[in-house]
């Protein structure tokens, strides 16, 4: 009996060990550095001299800040433009991919999810020929054909954000594609075939059969690209450059200009708490939701 105890711990001590670089280094990468934020965020420090404590000023200061409430204002609009697209569009690419009727599939998956994997600077690059300011930029020589002024993508206020939700739209859609795509193949193709032989349209299979068997996945994609959403930085960063105007900051934006601009680490890590908390509560609210729509189809 002691001998099988024995094994066990050895048994133990050796899973523990083979999964201890994981823990390791999420505690020195992830943890320290929010924990340390906590802390950050009630002292005044530039990164290079000793830290004084302030108490609540770093927190008075941001709330006092219009740039940061035109942050938040940014974070919410750039995420539902670009992130509300890309799910409805995602089921809607991943059910072509998905269909048998669509030849070299698997070419035009590999081509959906490229975006996903090009460099951000590319992608900078492509957008800044795309949506130039000049009259012979791509979008404005379309735009004049219609008789469209040229517009000023990157410093107009509406232009900025449309350009910058574009951006994550195109480089986020093939990813959640995929996702849809992999929980599709997770549903019986007998339920389609069955609903064909009913007469049921393209429309009323997604409807009726896919989006109700796709939930679990739905609502995963749809708490990752809330998440995401609300702590978009590389495309207002490569698209604005370092001043990132009040046009297209966004709150994670905000806290590194502070941080790694103005060296006022205090105030960035009181911005980040700021930011964890609206976390909290949006994802706590699509908890709720999703909750509630679960009981009300019960109760049905």
């Amino acid at each position: 009996m002691k001998k099988s105890l024995d094994e066990k711990k050895k048994t133990a001590r050796t899973a523990y060990f083979f999964i201890s670089p994981f823990f390791i280094l999420y505690a020195v990468f992830g943890l320290f550095p929010m924990l340390f934020s906590f802390y950050l965020a009630f002292f005044k420090w530039n990164g290079l001299s000793d830290m004084t404590f302030v108490g609540m000023e770093n927190f008075n200061f941001i709330f006092s800040d219009p740039i940061f409430y035109e942050a938040i204002k940014n974070t919410f609009i750039i995420g539902l433009l670009g992130t509300a697209p890309q799910i409805i569009v995602g089921i809607l690419l991943a059910f072509a991919l998905n269909s048998t009727l669509i030849r070299f599939r698997n070419v035009f998956r590999t081509m959906i999810f490229l975006p996903y994997v090009t460099s951000i600077v590319a992608v900078a690059i492509i957008f800044g020929v795309i949506f130039s300011n000049q009259e012979a930029g791509f979008i404005n020589y379309i735009l004049s054909y219609f008789g469209i002024d040229s517009i000023n993508w990157n410093i107009q206020n509406w232009p900025v954000k449309i350009t910058i939700s574009i951006m994550v739209f195109w480089r986020w859609v093939g990813y959640n594609t995929i996702i849809f795509l992999a929980g599709m193949q997770s549903i019986p193709n007998a339920l389609y075939e069955a609903a064909k032989i009913d007469g049921a349209t393209v429309w009323q299979q997604i409807r009726l059969i896919t989006i109700p068997m796709l939930k679990p996945t739905i609502t995963f994609v749809v708490f990752t690209a809330t998440i995401g959403a609300l702590q978009l930085f590389t495309e207002p960063l490569v698209f604005l450059g370092r001043n990132l105007r009040q046009e297209g900051i966004t709150m994670v934006a905000y806290l590194w200009k502070d941080a790694f601009v103005f060296n006022a680490f205090g105030t960035a890590s009181a911005a980040a708490i700021v930011l964890f908390f609206i976390i909290i509560i949006i994802t706590g609210i699509n908890i709720l939701l999703t909750n509630r729509i679960d009981q009300t189809k019960k109760a049905r």
